[in-house]
């Protein structure tokens, strides 16, 4: 927390601070990989920019740099000595100020919590429906940033689906066309294109999806960022989401209707099997996404 480790049960912050009541925060989700007693933090550059530059979207006096929380986040994972899958939320926030609407005003804090984690979703496949909930527009709060705020959006399209007996939404974006999961990032395949929606369709533009379509690139698939329409997703030969927390995990129903023969097609496997040996080292082309925490690597 501001650049000190305090224990866990200590880490506090006060019922006043500005981010409580208006959401004005912005936060990063890494995941930590254990492999042959080292633990890999994936892409934790990128994450920590984009944090950085989600701060800046929504005006915030963000004091610290990539660098400084880079180190603080290696610091935070060393000193907890996990030996397992691990997970990285850092958070950066306004704090003690609760009448002001005004970001240039707030005293700006940070804090970095790390904690073991495994599966997101438990499931193989997911059963999910098109949310009656329509994705923020860029015209009315940035998407662009991972913002505290944006993610009620997030919450109530994907409450709304567990409540139906799915177990994650899909959200279209203002003009109708696809634009994301609650939380997850959305590939389609057809007729051997990969195929996900473009940052047109107000998505946040996910570490993980970029990864993917640099994999599935490199591997020769053709990649398309488009507008993607809700009848296409019924037509699909296959549906995958990407994301920090559930990785690559397919879709197997949409408002229904099968995908596919109902299993994860052979595109979303050989993703997702690439995916699992560069997280965990075993590709040297990408170990450049890669920190070790431990320097045993």
């Amino acid at each position: 927390m501001d650049g000190e480790l305090v224990p866990w049960e200590q880490a506090k912050v006060h019922v006043s601070v500005n981010a409580l009541h208006y959401g004005s925060a912005v936060f990063e989700g890494c995941r930590g990989y254990y492999h042959n007693n080292e633990i890999y933090l994936f892409r934790l550059r990128e994450h920590l920019k984009r944090l950085v530059d989600s701060a800046r979207i929504i005006m915030l006096n963000n004091p610290y740099t990539v660098d400084q929380l880079q180190q603080a986040v290696v610091r935070t994972v060393r000193e907890n000595g996990y030996n397992s899958n691990i997970y990285v939320r850092p958070v950066i926030y306004a704090g003690e100020n609760i009448m002001s609407l005004n970001a240039s005003e707030l005293p700006v804090h940070a804090f970095i919590i790390v904690f073991q984690f495994d599966k997101f979703f438990t499931k193989q496949g997911l059963r999910v429906c098109v949310s009656s909930w329509r994705r923020l527009p860029d015209t009315s709060m940035p998407p662009r940033a991972k913002s505290s705020a944006n993610y009620l959006n997030s919450i109530l399209a994907s409450t709304e689906a567990r409540k139906a007996g799915y177990d994650e939404a899909i959200l279209l974006d203002q003009s109708g066309f696809v634009s994301e999961g609650a939380g997850e990032n959305i590939f389609l395949v057809k007729d051997g294109v990969i195929n996900t929606p473009s940052t047109s369709s107000a998505i946040l533009e996910g570490i993980t999806r970029d990864a993917v379509i640099t994999l599935a690139t490199d591997m020769g698939y053709k990649v398309v960022e488009r507008p993607i329409t809700r009848t296409e997703l019924y037509t699909a030969d296959e549906l995958f989401f990407t994301g920090t927390a559930v990785e690559i995990l397919p879709i197997l129903e949409v408002d229904g209707r099968t995908v596919g023969d109902g299993s994860a097609g052979p595109v979303t496997k050989q993703l997702t099997e690439k995916y699992f040996r560069v997280v965990r080292g075993q590709e040297p082309n990408y170990r450049r996404w890669l920190t070790p925490v431990y320097g045993r690597a």
